[in-house]
């Protein structure tokens, strides 16, 4: 009788317990409860969940809270389709938007054609891991090492290696999502938009004598880039030619004309340009390395 009774009682008080925190947990969430619009669930399902950030935000969901609250533009999102951020768009009631697309360059053109090595590596299939077992074996120490560590790490399969051991970027793939930047341990990865079309694709800032010893292809800061374009568009920085996008550089192709090695180049329409002075590069085959490493 007195078991019987002592797990009544028991029984009775874990119920009023329960309730009483059951009570409890319900004020709370009301006292304590955050509205979310519920037009952010539906922003997120029409995103590509890549969560590249590519967009400048943490991923798609906080790319979805900030285009609720009106902080970005639909069309920030480059991953997606432009049907898909319209969608967002008349959604939301708001403009699309228009972002310049940016894509990733590469600032060397030193394939194994044109760059001389001091050696072979061989060893690990890894940039990082090269750049680490005496740089490679290239002899411009700046240089694209070319075993793909940035092709690997993309997401949208918008970077193949070429014949020549460099980087090609798709530029219909690619997102500006910036992991080959991060990836590449000789920092040669930039994200640029589409209509910034001059560059200097070198990063060599040995003294220029050993620069084109090293690479037919480097800049050797001849300085005729700087007196072509526009006044400061191009200065000289420690033996290498860098461009003030904030100048006008939309309309400076003449900029390339006279460039020797052919440096600084032009993009337009998906191809990219050389001037008239850069010298003729026809060679196919690797230039030849005399040891390994």
């Amino acid at each position: 009788m007195g078991t019987a009774y002592s797990m009544l009682v028991t029984a009775a008080f874990m119920a009023c317990l329960g309730g009483l925190l059951a009570f409890f947990l319900s004020i709370a969430s009301k006292r304590l409860y955050v509205y979310e619009d519920p037009r952010i669930d539906l922003v997120e399902e029409l995103l590509p969940h890549a969560n590249c950030g590519a967009c400048g935000t943490a991923g798609c969901r906080n790319f979805a809270e900030q285009t609720v609250a009106g902080q970005i533009e639909p069309a920030s999102c480059t991953v997606n389709t432009a049907e898909q951020n319209k969608h967002i768009a008349a959604l939301l009631g708001v403009a699309m938007g228009n972002v310049e697309k940016r894509v990733a360059r590469l600032a060397c053109a030193g394939g194994h054609h044109v760059a001389k090595m001091r050696a072979r590596y061989r060893g690990l299939t890894s940039c990082r891991a090269a750049s680490v077992a005496g740089g490679g074996g290239k002899n411009c120490s700046w240089g694209c090492l070319g075993l793909g560590d940035c092709a690997d790490v993309c997401n949208f399969d918008a970077i193949v290696i070429d014949r020549h051991g460099l980087p090609v970027v798709d530029l219909a793939k690619c997102t500006a999502c910036g992991d080959c930047v991060d990836i590449c341990p000789k920092n040669l990865f930039f994200i640029h938009g589409v209509t910034k079309k001059l560059w200097i694709a070198c990063r060599n800032e040995d003294e220029p004598d050993a620069a084109e010893a090293a690479c037919e292809v480097a800049c050797t800061a001849c300085g005729r880039c700087v007196v072509d374009g526009t006044p400061e568009l191009i200065r000289l920085e420690k033996n290498l030619a860098v461009i003030d996008y904030e100048k006008n550089a939309l309309d400076n192709r003449v900029a390339i004309e006279r460039c020797p090695t052919g440096a600084i180049v032009w993009f337009e329409g998906g191809l990219t340009f050389k001037g008239k002075s850069a010298k003729k590069i026809i060679r196919i085959e690797s230039l030849p390395a005399p040891l390994e490493v």
